[in-house]
């Protein structure tokens, strides 16, 4: 009941800020403004959905078996390995990363995807590996005592038990990746960024916010859609939400 009722609570207050903020700008008349551009963000969300797309499917598709084989016994240092070099991917700024895919790859979508892709890996690897280690031990014990092979502990035990975890890391990673496809302009990358850093440019707010709305509001569906997934789709046993 307290857990419902915070929850309709953030959402008045969500609807009274996004209410309050239209209010603003249309009294400054910049809602008007963003309006001539409504042809450009149709067009532009095409190619920032697709990076977004691209990048996220490939880092949980990378993502996902690092994170597995941090937690396998077999592979110890390899995982030591793979997780230092996915820790020091964390200290390097989002920018960095893109310049050195554009120094590789060269302008255009091919860096940004690599780009991104680096910058979204990190929330699956540690996510996956962290609900892995998360699993009861008697369970996996008990599944080994049964006969069990370890693929058939893995993919029969501990991945559906660690289920929610996994995909809260995706969901986190794909918000990040959403917000971050912006930047991918500054290399030739396409999306929403060319409206947001050509306003920045040109000092035009209805321009820039005409990309940073549709951007922000992208994040916060792609996070919705990807929370109703981890809600439907984790079985209610090892679902804290259900």
């Amino acid at each position: 009941m307290l857990i419902a009722t915070l929850r309709t609570s953030s959402r008045l207050a969500l609807l009274a800020a996004v209410f309050a903020l239209g209010a603003v700008l249309q009294a400054r008349g910049i809602l008007p403004a963003m309006a001539t551009y409504r042809q450009d963000v149709v067009y532009l969300i095409r190619g920032h959905l697709w990076l977004a797309a691209v990048s996220g499917l490939l880092a949980i598709l990378i993502g996902v078996p690092i994170g597995i084989l941090l937690t396998r016994s077999r592979f110890r240092l390899a995982g030591l390995v793979l997780a230092q070099v996915v820790n020091l991917g964390t200290t390097i700024p989002t920018l960095a990363i893109l310049a050195l895919a554009m120094t590789v790859l060269g302008l255009g979508a091919p860096s940004a995807i690599f780009g991104l892709t680096a910058l979204t890996l990190l929330p699956i690897v540690l996510n996956t590996a962290a609900g892995l280690r998360a699993v009861p031990r008697h369970l996996v014990e008990a599944a080994r005592g049964m006969g069990m092979t370890p693929g058939q502990i893995l993919w029969q035990v501990e991945l559906p038990n660690a289920l929610y975890v996994i995909l809260a890391g995706i969901r986190t990673a794909l918000a990040i990746d959403v917000g971050t496809v912006p930047l991918a302009f500054l290399i030739g990358g396409g999306g929403l960024g060319e409206l947001i850093f050509t306003g920045i440019d040109l000092m035009e707010p209805a321009m820039l916010l005409a990309g940073a709305i549709p951007t922000a509001l992208l994040a916060i569906a792609v996070d919705w859609l990807v929370g109703q997934a981890q809600f439907w789709l984790v079985p209610r046993g090892v679902n804290p939400l259900r």
